[in-house]
């Protein structure tokens, strides 16, 4: 299958997504619970081709069964995905007057990411206005290793040990450079001591010659729900300026952003 782009070209699909996000579409429009043979029927596919469909479906949580009635319904994890994309919105509204006010005070790249897995998600960012940037990785909607960035290690010290076993068991940490942690013993230890200083910093740990320091933003219940950052080439985040500077004004308006969340601070 296939729909018009806005410049009259095909885009090329995959029929079976383009099926089974028919069949999504179509118990939302419904907004109540439908029998087989009726969502059959309103998607033009054979009951079979629909019955497979439902059951992979159901096996990853995006649709559920009523064993009374076994008619078919979206599924909670689709409302758990809403809630996120809210919420990653609205994060990035509150955030972005912050986002503005690091760069006004630093003059380097902010950013403001969540974490997804073993992965974190930037979710917007305002650029540097010096003359000469550095390209890095990161671009708001794209994604890297959370192992080896300010932001990602911020996160992942939220966790504990036992949730830390988990999510790398059987995973290999990738190198990007020399500064990289490939060990999950190492980055456990890393993140002991990102819990006591309450800040993270990387020292080109994902992008060679980049340096980061990130802090957490913690909503009204105090659980760590972004980090913020900034980054930059070594040339202009020395380690004085970073060590002495940048981490307290990351922290400040971290803090800030947090109180926007309503977080308050106990000591």
């Amino acid at each position: 299958m296939a729909e018009k782009k806005s410049n009259g070209e095909e885009a090329k699909t995959v029929q079976a997504v383009e099926r089974a996000l028919a069949i999504m579409d179509t118990l939302a429009e419904a907004g109540t619970p439908m029998a087989i043979t009726d969502l059959a029927d309103k998607v033009q596919l054979n009951i079979s081709t629909v019955h497979r469909l439902l059951s992979t479906l159901i096996v990853r949580g995006y649709i559920e069964q009523e064993p009374e009635t076994s008619r078919y319904k979206l599924g909670l994890k689709l409302f758990a995905m809403g809630k996120t994309a809210l919420y990653a919105q609205d994060l990035q509204t509150i955030g972005r007057p912050f986002l503005e006010e690091l760069v006004r005070r630093c003059n380097e790249t902010a950013n403001l990411a969540i974490l997804d897995g073993r992965e974190v998600v930037y979710i917007d960012q305002v650029e540097s206005n010096n003359i000469v940037i550095v390209r890095m990785f990161a671009r708001v909607g794209s994604r890297g290793p959370a192992h080896a960035t300010g932001s990602g290690k911020m996160l992942l010290s939220s966790l504990t040990d036992d949730e830390l076993d988990r999510l790398f068991e059987g995973v290999t940490l990738e190198r990007y450079t020399s500064e990289t942690i490939t060990d999950l013993t190492i980055l456990k230890k890393e993140l002991q001591r990102i819990r006591r200083q309450g800040y993270a910093i990387d020292l080109g740990e994902r992008d060679e010659d980049v340096r980061c320091a990130a802090a957490p933003i913690r909503n009204h219940e105090g659980k760590m729900v972004a980090a913020i950052s900034v980054s930059g080439p070594h040339t202009r985040i020395t380690s004085y300026y970073l060590n002495n500077e940048l981490v307290d004004i990351v922290l400040n308006v971290a803090q800030e952003m947090s109180k926007r969340l309503g977080y308050q601070d106990k000591g």
